[in-house]
């Protein structure tokens, strides 16, 4: 059984039938550390969903790159205002360490909430766990300081072993230096 039939049965009760169809939908491609899986300015058509290794959102600015999202195992990801209005993607989504990711054609998703009441379940608890984790973090960046905000990433994920300095330092929503010295200052 793989990552992603344990994932969708963790979530929603499907037949062997409807889970191994679903399953046979997606394609399996390997990435490598930095390599983009979705390009700024590229049309989305795909859902996402990473097996092994990790992702990262990043906004281009004309100052600086800036590390919005960081995305591991086990969790969907995709660019939904792309997907949803049509337009190309205002972010790209990089590899951060070699990564094997299942991808399913968005009109093949929406057809099997049509076709699996179940399924449908399953795209709702997908959007409501990313919503809930989108709020969660804009609190954070809201009621908590920089050090604060590293102590928490630091207790909910291996990120803090998995992504370089710099680019965590931009997701935190600090310099690399003060990420060094709040590292030094809690040791």
């Amino acid at each position: 059984m793989s990552e992603l039939e344990r994932y969708i049965q963790s979530k929603v009760n499907l037949s062997e039938e409807e889970i191994r169809e679903i399953v046979q939908a997606f394609e399996e491609t390997t990435f490598k550390n930095d390599q983009a899986i979705i390009q700024k300015g590229q049309y989305v058509t795909k859902y996402f969903f990473i097996a092994t290794g990790g992702v990262r959102i990043v906004i281009e600015t004309p100052e600086r790159e800036i590390t919005a999202w960081l995305i591991f195992e086990n969790h969907f990801f995709s660019d939904l205002e792309a997907l949803r209005s049509g337009q190309v993607s205002r972010a790209k989504m990089v590899a951060i360490e070699d990564t094997r990711i299942y991808s399913i054609d968005a009109h093949t998703m929406h057809a099997f909430y049509n076709r699996f009441p179940q399924w449908q379940a399953f795209g709702r608890k997908m959007m409501e766990d990313a919503f809930l984790t989108v709020v969660d973090s804009l609190i954070s960046f809201q009621t908590m300081d920089a050090e604060a905000r590293y102590l928490r990433l630091l207790e909910q994920s291996e990120a803090i072993h998995r992504v370089p300095l710099k680019q965590l330092a931009s997701y935190l929503g600090i310099t690399p230096n003060s990420l060094s010295r709040i590292r030094r200052n809690i040791r």
